[in-house]
């Protein structure tokens, strides 16, 4: 039962107090480890052929280290006094979600394009992908924001809340350190094709279950919440093989067909064009109002799924 209080804790503090700027952000650390360990193996393996072997030992050390590092943490505060080592769970897993931070940076560029400053708009959606953003009309603003918050439904929110749930804070802390090296080093191109192919396919494993799970809650949300849940079901089924992540399309497929709009199509990454899948069927034209329900679909599926998390912690704690 400690498991699930310090959960429900964990969720609610990321909720109320989100990452207060002041505060340094564990990712902060993770980034500067990872950029650490990457200068140290290309010392030691100067060959690129010889990255792809090398690259295993980033998922190895800062995924474990972090597990590791936590677990010893908590342990240690323990023995000061129990609700201390509980508290500061609760703070740490906190820190592994991003329900309040995904919810403000959709509501920014969703106010922003209300008020007709497309300039401001664009200029938010940067602070949040890759694609370049300066030309972007109100349509293509309001896709970059849907396509965010729907991607990052899982990876931000409900792979930490799952991880949480079967091991507390320090599953979780090696979840997101599993996540931010996908961010950092699992791209696709000559730099990091082979060092960072490891984290990459790591990242991906560990994403697996809760995306499929983040299918059947978010059917589940757009029924309740009387968006076309038929939609999102169907379009989850035929497109979401399409994304090139093999689960963040789950969640962008969904939002798309629970929303009647079409998702992806063409970006440009530094003035070079890239073609992504399309994803749903454009019903109807895609409009700022669209940020506001994809917000508003992330947190009823959060919502759903942290009750589910909860009873993952009461059958772990059964078997225990």
């Amino acid at each position: 039962m400690e498991r699930a209080f310090v959960l429900l804790a964990a969720y609610i503090i990321d909720l109320v107090v989100g990452d207060p700027r002041w505060l340094t952000h564990p990712v902060v650390y993770m980034g500067r480890v990872i950029k650490w360990l990457e200068g140290n193996i290309r010392h030691a393996f100067p060959r690129e052929e010889q990255l792809k072997r090398a690259g295993i030992f980033l998922p190895v050390l800062l995924v474990g280290g972090s597990y590791l590092f936590v677990w010893l943490l908590l342990k240690a505060l323990a023995f000061i006094h129990p609700w201390l080592a509980l508290a500061v769970e609760a703070w740490l897993i906190s820190t592994t979600i991003a329900t309040k931070g995904l919810a403000q940076a959709g509501r920014e560029i969703y106010q922003l394009l209300k008020q007709g400053d497309l300039e401001g708009a664009r200029q938010a959606l940067s602070m949040v992908v890759g694609r370049d953003t300066q030309f972007l009309n109100e349509r293509e603003v309001s896709r970059g924001a849907v396509e965010t918050v729907a991607e990052n439904i899982v990876d931000a929110i409900l792979s930490p809340l799952f991880y949480a749930a079967i091991g507390g804070a320090p599953l979780a802390m090696a979840y997101r350190a599993a996540n931010t090296l996908d961010s950092m080093v699992g791209y696709k191109n000559d730099k990091y094709r082979n060092l960072g192919f490891a984290s990459a396919r790591f990242d991906d494993l560990a994403n697996y279950i809760p995306a499929r799970l983040a299918a059947v809650v978010l059917t589940g949300v757009s029924w309740i919440m009387r968006y076309n849940s038929r939609g999102c079901r169907d379009m989850i089924r035929r497109d979401a093989r399409l994304h090139p992540s093999p689960n963040s399309g789950f969640t962008e497929a969904g939002v798309a067909g629970a929303l009647e709009i079409q998702l992806g199509g063409l970006n440009y990454y530094q003035g070079v064009p890239s073609e992504r899948a399309k994803l749903g069927d454009p019903v109807r034209p895609i409009e700022p109002e669209d940020i506001r329900r994809t917000v508003s679909l992330m947190h009823g599926t959060a919502f759903f799924f942290l009750i589910f998390s909860l009873l993952i912690v009461l059958f772990v704690s059964l078997l225990e």
